[in-house]
């Protein structure tokens, strides 16, 4: 591999599955984050991947070929490029910029397609801010002229962070709102994504990280609690569940759109290895049992 080295900004749950994925295919990888001390001990128990404090990443920078940025943006924009925008654009060796952004950047669809040719619309201020944080990456692909996926994602799920949690806990609820889905990503297939994507750089492109199958949720929770051979908890109307919502889990159902993927497989070769939510909770249960690895 072309002394390839994969620089991650942020060492959370997705930034973490991508480190360990690029290291087991072969790249060199380093990430940054702003507790060492820390990761230091996740990192090395996770084979050969380096730690770079986010205070002083400049030597990582130095030999970085790819970079992927994980970090949401705050108020005051992309939390990388507020502190670190001048090393990456005099970065020597970079080629490749991955920015994990998110589909809330189409706002409501009323439920319909969106690909990623679809327009951004975001209609709440956290998905303004991702768009900020693309418009602002994307300055900074032009700055440095290398390659740039935005890459949207869809809802985040894998071992640890799934239905299953939720219908073990008890707290899960079947909420039924008619003619809402929700379009999902098991967190393997982000990494699956990512190293499909810096393997095939093109320019700037929107890619889109989210399985073949958009679903209700009522449905997904229904499937985790005949997988765990558990009672599925009952249908509650969306307008009875809202009344006890948080302002969080709220603003997720007040939009529905459908992902579409089809221009993000023919451009990188992608195809998620959990098309659907079915497969993607049948392997987390696998590997929770001890029958075989999620693949992460």
């Amino acid at each position: 591999m072309d002394g390839a080295h994969l620089l991650v900004f942020g060492l959370g749950y997705t930034g973490g599955v991508i480190a360990r994925t690029a290291r087991a295919s072969g790249w060199q990888v380093t990430v940054v984050t702003r507790d060492p001390a820390r990761a230091e001990a996740r990192a090395l128990a996770q084979g050969g991947i380096g730690v770079a404090p986010f205070a002083d990443p400049a030597a990582a920078l130095a030999g970085a070929t790819r970079l992927v940025a994980t970090a949401a943006p705050g108020e005051a924009g992309d939390p990388v490029l507020a502190t670190h925008a001048d090393a990456i654009a005099s970065a020597p060796a970079l080629r490749w910029i991955g920015y994990l952004s998110t589909t809330g950047v189409y706002g409501d669809r009323g439920g319909a397609w969106v690909d990623e040719n679809t327009a951004p619309a975001p209609g709440q201020d956290r998905s303004r801010r991702r768009r900020g944080a693309e418009h602002a990456w994307e300055a900074m692909a032009a700055r440095r002229g290398a390659s740039l996926d935005l890459i949207r994602l869809a809802g985040i799920y894998g071992p640890g962070r799934s239905a299953l949690d939720d219908v073990r806990s008890g707290r899960a609820q079947r909420i039924v709102k008619p003619g809402h889905a929700f379009s999902r990503i098991h967190v393997a297939d982000i990494a699956g994504l990512v190293l499909a994507a810096m393997a095939r750089p093109d320019g700037v492109r929107v890619l889109h990280g989210a399985d073949d199958l958009p679903a209700p949720s009522a449905e997904v929770i229904a499937e985790a609690a005949r997988l765990l051979g558990l009672p599925s908890p009952p249908e509650v109307p969306f307008e009875e569940a809202a009344r006890t919502l948080s302002p969080m889990a709220l603003s997720f159902w007040v939009e529905s759109r459908k992902v579409a993927n089809a221009i993000t497989k023919a451009a990188t070769g992608w195809a998620p290895r959990y098309p659907t939510y079915r497969e993607g909770l049948a392997a987390i249960l696998a590997e929770e049992r001890g029958e075989g690895a999620a693949q992460q």
